[in-house]
């Protein structure tokens, strides 16, 4: 059997699986193979330095897959922005027809995709904005609960409540993000109402998440405690993998007053990416959820889905069939 969900109907995916954007390691080694495993992937836009290589990086994809596929496009307030219209004219031009948006008012973003014909799944972290992005016609959200890698937002509901409580509001197709790894996150968000799961931690231990085997190896050896939420202070928190530089961060903001200035030197961008390409997970900031707790090895994407599926549909026919009597 297949778990066919609006998700996948809509997509027109096989399996109600997505990969969501995530900076360097949203590329077309791991895309192609989340595509060809029947789940939905996307190449994240802004890892890629110009408009340009990105349109490099989506054609590499296509000779990678002939299985849809789409793009990350992430809006973050910035005193000089990307160039978005570049970005989103290459995914245009590309003929890439699903983006995922994430971030600051994404209206322009979204009007200007709908009306090349692109679908828009839009990543939010409460249900208010959920109903925003719905009022602005994107075709499905992802919901973030304060579990999952990267910003979870200020509102510090976790998914078993903020699941639920997007599901009895929103009317468009929803997936499920933040604290799934396995068959039983999957089997526990359709229960809750969604139409399928967004993994990041978990598609970055794979064998083809292009990062180094070093940060692999690490989030297997990590627990679900091994997290620290930076920016607290600031408003604008990130849940990232616990090390030196994450345990310091953390350190400067409880002694009061924290600007970002005192932190920029530990969390820049390209400190983060320099100790990334040498292997050093100490060395820099790193995006990670608790669901570290719950992954024990490092499968091929192909492997991890088809068991997730497998397992789905065991758990659905086996155990909870067998609880009816």
């Amino acid at each position: 059997m297949a778990i066919k969900t609006r998700f996948t109907e809509l997509f027109g995916v096989e399996h109600p699986i997505a990969q969501g954007g995530m900076q360097w390691v949203g590329k077309a080694e791991l895309v192609s193979a989340v595509a060809n495993a029947g789940a939905l992937g996307f190449l994240t836009a802004l890892t890629q330095p110009t408009p340009e290589a990105l349109s490099k990086e989506i054609a590499r994809t296509r000779e990678m897959t002939d299985k849809p596929f789409g793009v990350n496009l992430t809006i973050l307030p910035a005193m000089t922005p990307p160039p978005y219209a570049e970005y989103r004219a290459a995914i245009i031009e590309s003929g890439i027809k699903i983006v995922e948006t994430a971030g600051y008012k994404p209206q322009e973003h979204v009007d200007h995709f709908k009306a090349n014909g692109v679908k828009v799944i839009h990543k939010c972290t409460a249900v208010r904005h959920a109903l925003s992005a719905e009022r602005m016609g994107v075709d499905a959200i992802s919901i973030d609960g304060f579990e999952c890698a990267g910003h979870p937002g200020e509102d510090d509901i976790p998914g078993l409540i903020l699941i639920a409580a997007a599901a009895d509001k929103v009317k468009i197709p929803m997936l499920a993000s933040g604290g799934i790894a396995d068959a039983r996150g999957l089997v526990a968000a359709l229960a809750l109402g969604a139409d399928g799961v967004n993994m990041g931690t978990r598609f970055c231990v794979t064998q083809e998440a292009p990062i180094p085997m070093a940060f692999k190896e690490q989030m297997v050896a990590n627990d679900e405690r091994q997290t620290d939420l930076i920016f607290r202070t600031l408003h604008n928190t990130a849940r990232v993998m616990r090390n030196a530089v994450s345990q310091e961060v953390v350190q400067i903001e409880r002694a009061g007053g924290a600007k970002f200035e005192d932190v920029a030197h530990l969390v820049a961008g390209t400190r983060g990416r320099d100790a990334l390409a040498q292997g050093d997970t100490d060395g820099g900031i790193w995006s990670a959820g608790m669901v570290q707790g719950l992954i024990h090895d490092i499968p091929t994407v192909k492997d991890l889905v088809d068991r997730m599926v497998a397992e789905a549909e065991d758990l659905i026919r086996g155990r909870l069939a067998r609880m009816l009597g």
